[in-house]
């Protein structure tokens, strides 16, 4: 039958396209690394480093993962074109309609297995940290700024990543003058260090009583969060620290103590705060944290040795060079100018629907 026969075809393409991903992936090589991992977890001594036994656990369980996601799509790939062959052979309609739905879903899953292969960047497995500042244009740019922190809530809630809520500060009438979060999950950093840059808004404000169109922007941070494993050593004189009383959005974050944290790096005028902890010592282990990712970035940046070499502000993209333009009015869209992907559906993609402006950018990257 014709149906079956262009779906033979179709299932050898996929399997081509496999054997493109396990290159891709080096599946070998990840079945080499376990090995030695799950050797060196049966050492006798292995438990006496607590912190190291832990990390190995969990990179054993990474390359568990990966690995057995490949094998289960290439049996599979295998068993249905063996399937296909056979009703060649001996037709069935039912098992002909079960099996066009089965190589539906492996193609989707083969699909999903490709991203993995994008996640290829130093810290992309590492969670993320996220923040988000106003452009010039007060309430509007705040507004815009609350617009953005619910896109990437709702992206993170819809794709099982967790989001934690590090430091938040109010707009002067409405929206958000900073806020950053933390977003757990594996390869949260692989996923979101494409949305950093400056994003544009173009809609009729709510705030004009005029109704008339305005422009504003927002910029977008995205940073790895350090892992115990990545040491960075900063000198403590040249740290400021300053504590204050937290608050935030509707006083949900509001404590009678000085608990929030606030630490300034003198040499280079990088400032990081806390408040999402009731201790203050919390506040201050986790503000360390986002300082040694800052410094980090910023010492990657700057091709330097140690962090002592770093001098001066660091150097964001700058207003105008905006990476994502999203218009509510005269007509609806989003376009990643980096990549020209766009789509009409603004109110999608405000509801959190990102990821194939996510997968488009790390396939450019990828090529270039």
């Amino acid at each position: 039958m014709l149906e079956l026969e262009e779906n033979l075809k179709f299932l050898k393409e996929l399997k081509i396209q496999l054997v493109e991903i396990k290159d891709s992936m080096k599946i070998e090589s990840l079945k080499n690394e376990l090995k030695l991992l799950e050797e060196k977890s049966l050492e006798e001594n292995f438990w006496n480093n607590q912190e190291n036994s832990s990390l190995v656990f969990s990179k054993i369980k990474t390359l568990q993962k990966k690995i057995k996601l490949y094998e289960d799509i290439a049996s599979e790939l295998e068993n249905l074109i063996e399937m296909n062959e056979l009703l060649n052979q001996d037709f069935d309609e039912q098992l002909m309609k079960e099996l066009l739905n089965n190589s539906k879903t492996i193609k989707n899953n083969l699909e999903s297995l490709e991203i993995q292969t994008l996640f290829s960047g130093k810290y992309d497995s590492n969670n993320a940290i996220i923040t988000l500042h106003p452009g010039a244009g007060g309430t509007e740019s705040q507004d815009w700024v609350q617009m953005l922190y619910r896109m990437y809530g709702k992206w993170a809630n819809s794709n099982g990543f967790s989001l934690k809520e590090l430091d938040y500060l109010d707009g002067d009438e409405a929206g958000i003058k900073s806020v950053t979060a933390l977003i757990s999950g594996e390869n949260a950093y692989g996923y979101l260090k494409g949305e950093m840059g400056v994003h544009r808004l173009v809609r009729i404000s709510p705030f004009d009583s005029g109704g008339r169109r305005h422009t504003s922007f927002a910029s977008v941070e995205v940073l790895p969060e350090i892992t115990d494993d990545i040491e960075i050593e900063i000198n403590s004189d040249d740290l400021r620290i300053d504590t204050y009383r937290a608050s935030g959005a509707g006083g949900q974050h509001i404590n009678k103590t000085d608990s929030a944290v606030r630490i300034t790096h003198i040499p280079t005028n990088i400032v990081v705060s806390c408040q999402s902890e009731r201790s203050q010592t919390m506040n201050k282990e986790t503000a360390m944290k986002m300082l040694k990712s800052k410094l980090l970035d910023l010492k990657e940046k700057e091709n330097k040795e140690t962090i002592s070499e770093l001098k001066g502000e660091q150097k964001d993209i700058a207003w105008g060079s905006q990476i994502r333009s999203y218009v509510f009015c005269p007509y609806t869209l989003v376009k990643d100018h980096r990549t020209n992907y766009e789509i009409g559906n603004v109110e999608s993609v405000m509801n959190g629907e990102l990821n194939d402006f996510m997968y488009e950018y790390l396939k450019l990257i990828i090529k270039n």
